[in-house]
């Protein structure tokens, strides 16, 4: 079985672009911030949550992307080290959300400790629910997952063994205004004590009825 959820597109780009920020601190360590401004583009194209996204949500544009990574950057600060723990992540998204008054959305970190069968469980029941997940990955003995290393992007899809031969859970990641599939299991397995993990995001019941 095979599911993407909707997503949504900036000129030709699937989904934001770190690369089109001037700020030197948004170009180079902007991901984290990113990440959440592109789950909140998610609600309001997708889950009519109009309130999450500032600007037109009709009219998707580099400038105004540009403008709501800037309105995140001082709740998810770029920093020499990165964002490179769950719970400051998180910390930073709840006072977002408290101050723009967006309520309904609940997050819960999953850390990268967690078995790869729990992780899979996870990611697929948040799909399933059609909410994206945020992920943290950190260092991973792999090089071919250089181009991931200390970065923060979305998950949006998966494919339970028909995208790769021998069966292997595939997960979509949306980052830098493109998709990539890749192996969870070996993703998973960074082969480092320091660890990433998952941001997984719901919406409260009460939201859901109003």
């Amino acid at each position: 079985m095979k599911k993407e959820l909707e997503y949504f597109n900036i000129d030709s780009g699937y989904g934001g672009n770190q690369s089109w920020f001037l700020d030197p601190w948004m170009h180079i360590g902007g991901c984290g911030a990113l990440t959440m401004c592109d789950f909140l583009i998610y609600m309001a194209k997708n889950r009519g949550r109009a309130e999450c996204y500032p600007y037109d949500i009709g009219c998707l544009s580099r400038r105004n992307y540009r403008k709501f990574g800037m309105s995140m950057k001082p709740y998810l600060r770029p920093r020499e080290s990165g964002i490179k723990d769950l719970e400051t992540f998180i910390d930073g998204a709840r006072i977002y959300l408290e101050d723009c008054e967006i309520d309904g959305i609940e997050l819960e970190g999953f850390s990268g400790e967690h078995s790869y069968e729990e992780a899979e469980e996870a990611i697929r029941a948040s799909i399933d629910r059609k909410m994206p997940v945020a992920m943290l990955m950190l260092k991973h003995r792999d090089r071919k997952f250089n181009f991931f290393e200390w970065h923060w992007f979305i998950v949006n899809g998966y494919d339970e063994g028909t995208a790769e031969p021998g069966g292997r859970f595939m997960i979509k990641a949306a980052t830098y205004g493109k998709a990539h599939w890749l192996p969870l299991k070996e993703f998973w397995d960074t082969g480092h004590k320091e660890k990433g993990g998952l941001v997984l995001f719901r919406e409260t019941e009460q939201k859901q009825q109003t």
